[in-house]
């Protein structure tokens, strides 16, 4: 039985990938209150639903009307549920404050934590509250950058039947490390040891997605020798996560300011994990800074 369990904060998204998973065939569930859990998990193992996948929102609403300790024992009761045979995923959607800010002002809804102060309130109360089922998340998905249609097909390419049951979705993002990390990252790679082609004059108005700026990087004497260390690391490790059950993978590649040397690497690295099999798309975050 597999079971894919959403939570993260509201106005992240988890609406958009239950429907997205509600259309792959995933028996769905909003808002389930978390001492049901285990019961639910005991009347699908009995099998007379007709689904063998599910498809469940978790979230800090369920605290309203319970005691918020609830949320530290989602972790042991879908750890044992795992230990009965099923097989558990626990997603976590988040976004930056300001981007959660923006959605609420757009939507005109009031935050469900909010409800005798500001958003800003409501989604620092959230945050705090859902500590402890962000550190039990098998994924997180920064929805920030995403739109509601790129969101769900993430989700759906993440999730989509097939012979081989779940098939993981790799992210590359290019970014600069003066802009910060990006918080969905699993895999963070700096290459800002590969000379600079900024400080050519030629190349410093354009991007790794130009051509010289590629063949600048590319060119670089140890170049080939890094790319064949990260491809073989890469080799045995993509195979692992997606043993393990990982729907999504993002792998960071970084430099200083995001525009040069990380969007030539990504590009390749992008390149490799397609080659591969991986359903993957390549973001460049900080490009146009």
């Amino acid at each position: 039985m597999r079971w894919v369990v959403l939570t993260g904060m509201s106005g992240s998204g988890k609406t958009t990938a239950l429907d997205a998973l509600e259309d792959l065939e995933y028996y769905a569930i909003d808002n389930l209150p978390i001492r049901l859990l285990d019961q639910l998990v005991e009347l699908f193992a009995e099998g007379d639903l007709g689904t063998d996948k599910v498809a469940l929102v978790v979230d800090a609403r369920s605290c309203l009307r319970s005691d918020p300790q609830d949320l530290f024992r989602v972790p042991t009761m879908l750890q044992n549920a795992r230990a009965a045979g099923h097989d558990v995923e626990l997603v976590f959607f988040d976004a930056t404050n300001a981007t959660l800010e923006r959605r609420y002002s757009e939507t005109r809804r009031k935050h469900p934590l909010a409800k005798e102060g500001s958003v800003a309130i409501g989604i620092e109360r959230e945050r705090a509250l859902l500590v402890p089922l962000r550190e039990a998340a098998t994924s997180i998905i920064d929805s920030s950058t995403l739109s509601v249609h790129e969101l769900r097909k993430k989700v759906q390419d993440a999730y989509a039947a097939g012979e081989a049951g779940l098939q993981m979705s790799v992210t590359v993002q290019s970014f600069g490390f003066k802009f910060g990390l990006p918080p969905e990252s699993d895999l963070v790679f700096d290459v800002r040891f590969l000379a600079n082609p900024h400080f050519v004059e030629a190349l410093r108005p354009l991007t790794g997605l130009d051509q010289p700026v590629a063949d600048f990087v590319w060119s670089l004497p140890q170049y080939g020798t890094f790319m064949g260390h990260l491809t073989t690391f890469l080799e045995y490790l993509l195979p692992q996560y997606r043993q393990e059950g990982k729907a999504y993978l993002t792998i960071g590649i970084g430099c200083t300011g995001g525009r040069h040397r990380s969007v030539s690497v990504a590009r390749q690295v992008a390149d490799w994990t397609r080659s591969r099999g991986y359903q993957t798309t390549l973001r460049h975050r900080d490009i146009d800074r």
